[in-house]
């Protein structure tokens, strides 16, 4: 499961017009998400939700045999980081497209570009064909999520968000076990292509429930009354630069030659302006309140998914796993991932969330450390399923309190900003994460495990490879506990 994945969703017609929202609903704690006034949409939302959770765990186990028989195991933390580099473009552009006009054009052209993408990968010829389409797919799904943030702000009120949320993370349980056996399985008897192509067919189904119901209950600007604001151009410049930054530092933490320090200042320089100018201000130093909710996104996401992408390919190549059964391991984490986001939208653990967002990073944090044990022989593989249902538990409850928190915090006319801005921290800190541990992996001599993705693959010869991966990023999980002490801002003293 992804950490970058949406948890909500929302769809509006351009322009359209609409009554001003109604406050009265935040102090209203009667009704759910399946009432009357909510049902068509959450059903649809929970639709949408299914398409991108049935693609990342269906995607994520054929990738180890798309890399070899594309010859692109080397280049293999680039399959995962383009999506995430182009992702952070469309991230600021469906903020500024949410809160102009809503977010049903956003919407609608982010599924369309995901399609697509997933077209263009699965017909892939070449390595940097499969990861040019990685990367349409990327900005079709940073269109996407921060519109799915927008509805959620808008369409309920605060005390049924933890309830979607939760719904939400429950939708991944079925494709958490059937897609990596589905993925696994059509892989292995009409090749990883399939896995590909097939997915953009569900895109029908979750556009005819959703977007109709988004249309009524979340559609157009926060306030119509208000003039239509402009479109940002400098914000537009500052999310090219974040992402071809971020593409520029991936790029040079692969390659590991000296002329890759080129590009890396250049990503440097490009992003250190642009995170200033995109993220609300003290994100980087952990202050209080809603820059420590955003940076804590980031710090939680980036760890998990830089260590779990690289998991079904240590298990194919070092322990001897089939594909199916490499994907597998990771099946337990949907169920405990919705039990962590369940856990965390029961009415008795609000006055606990602090709390309960530290133990959760203490989770993802030991959780990765325990992966690579399976390095050592004598540990039995299903190590990784326990130490990962464990981890995805912790994850549940801290990506949807982060959700909470920032709807919480944000007015109405910012929903749209902060959510890009907390998506930004979370695909930024998965390309970085993933670019640093890319270049451990390539530099420890990870690219020739490729060789040992047959059926002999437990003679892979680089384990330390992997401990180069895990290692460091169970480092980062248990900094982010420390930043879950700091999500409340600092009582006003008299």
């Amino acid at each position: 499961m992804s950490a970058l994945e949406p948890r909500e969703a929302e769809a509006v017609a351009v322009g359209e017009a609409v009554a001003p929202r109604d406050t009265s609903r935040d102090r209203d704690t009667k009704g759910s998400v399946l009432d009357g006034d909510h049902r068509a949409l959450s059903i649809g939302i929970v639709s949408v939700v299914l398409l991108i959770a049935f693609e990342a765990t269906a995607v994520g186990t054929a990738m180890p045999v798309a890399a070899r028989e594309l010859n692109g195991v080397s280049v293999y933390a680039f399959a995962f980081s383009a999506y995430f580099t182009t992702s952070l473009f469309g991230m600021v552009l469906a903020g500024q497209w949410s809160d102009r006009s809503g977010p049903l054009a956003s919407l609608t052209a982010g599924i369309s570009a995901f399609a697509a993408g997933l077209l263009l990968s699965g017909t892939a010829g070449g390595m940097w064909l499969f990861i040019l389409g990685r990367a349409v797919q990327g900005l079709g799904g940073g269109l996407v999520i921060v519109a799915l943030y927008v509805v959620v702000s808008r369409a309920y009120a605060e005390h049924l968000r933890p309830a979607i949320m939760a719904a939400f993370a429950a939708s991944w349980v079925v494709p958490s076990v059937v897609g990596p056996l589905a993925a696994g399985t059509i892989t292995e008897h009409l090749g990883w292509r399939w896995v590909f192509v097939g997915i953009p067919v569900l895109v029908v189904v979750p556009l005819a429930l959703a977007l109709p119901a988004i249309r009524r209950t979340a559609s157009g600007p926060a306030d119509p009354a208000a003039p239509l604001a402009a479109w940002d151009r400098r914000r537009i410049g500052l999310a090219l630069a974040i992402s071809a930054g971020a593409g520029l530092l991936q790029y040079a933490g692969q390659e590991l030659r000296w002329l890759s320090l080129l590009p890396a200042a250049a990503g440097v320089a490009l992003l250190v302006p642009a995170v200033r100018g995109l993220l609300p201000r003290g994100t980087v130093r952990a202050a209080r309140g809603l820059p420590s909710v955003i940076l804590l996104r980031g710090i939680a996401a980036g760890s998990f998914i830089a260590a779990e992408s690289f998991v079904p390919l240590m298990l194919v190549t070092q322990r001897g796993l089939s594909v199916t059964l490499a994907g597998l391991s990771l099946a337990v984490g949907g169920a405990t991932w919705a039990l962590g986001s369940w856990i965390q939208s029961r009415p008795w653990t609000e006055p606990y969330r602090e709390r309960l967002v530290v133990l959760g990073m203490v989770l993802v944090a030991l959780a990765i450390a325990a992966a690579p044990s399976v390095l050592i022989t004598a540990v039995p593989v299903w190590v990784v399923a326990v130490a990962w249902g464990f981890g995805c538990l912790g994850m549940g409850a801290v990506i949807a309190s982060t959700s909470v928190l920032l709807m919480k915090l944000s007015a109405p006319e910012e929903a749209g900003a902060n959510s890009a801005a907390l998506q930004i921290s979370d695909g930024l800190s998965n390309v970085l994460l993933l670019a640093v541990g890319g270049a451990a992996f390539a530099a420890l001599g990870g690219g020739a495990v490729g060789h040992a993705v047959s059926s002999d693959a437990a003679t892979g010869s680089h384990p330390t490879a992997f401990a180069a991966v895990f290692l460091p990023m169970a480092g980062v999980a248990a900094v982010g506990a420390w930043v879950a002490t700091r999500l409340h801002a600092e009582p006003v003293r008299a």
